[in-house]
């Protein structure tokens, strides 16, 4: 007896490696803020905000804009964020999104990096503007190093992503 699916684990792999490669991806992303690099200004990106990103303009059918609460608790945890900083802006950029989608009739490479832009200087505008409610003392210009490293740094991540993507879907 033959069977177009394969066998029964086949169909469990293929399923579960569907469902769970953008989670884990975006969780190992965020685990990336608890390795030991010690920097005197803010320079690296947020690369568990940029994975986020490219898979939700990749597919944006696969990820409802609840599924950002839990990964943003994930990341809050991580990367000692104040708790709900995470959650918050990444759940108010998956609704950004959700509108732009619903306006925008096509998209291609350049305007998912504007928008990847835009959500970017979103998510660092508004990690800056929770620092200075909780008193930090820090200007807005210390952060434009980071800014543009992680617009730069978005095309890499989306490559890597689609890499993932291609792999996921794979048989």
């Amino acid at each position: 007896m033959s069977r177009i699916a394969g066998s029964d684990r086949d169909v469990a792999w293929w399923s579960a490696r569907r469902q769970l490669v953008p989670v884990l991806s975006t969780l190992a992303a965020a685990l990336l803020d608890a390795l030991p690099i010690v920097i005197q200004a803010p320079l690296v990106p947020d690369f568990a905000f940029l994975v986020l990103i490219a898979w939700r303009l990749l597919r944006p059918e696969m990820w409802q804009a609840s599924v950002a609460l839990p990964l943003g608790l994930f990341n809050d945890l991580v990367s000692g964020h104040p708790l709900g900083q995470s959650m918050a802006i990444w759940t108010v950029t998956f609704l950004l999104l959700d509108v732009i989608d619903s306006r925008v009739g096509w998209r291609d490479y350049w305007l998912d990096w504007l928008f990847a832009c835009l959500a970017i200087a979103g998510n660092s505008a508004a990690g800056w503007y929770v620092a200075r409610l909780a008193g930090a003392p820090v200007q807005f210009e210390i952060l434009l190093p980071q800014l543009a490293l992680s617009v730069f740094a978005y095309p890499l991540v989306a490559r890597l992503v689609l890499s993932l993507d291609r792999w996921r879907l794979a048989r």
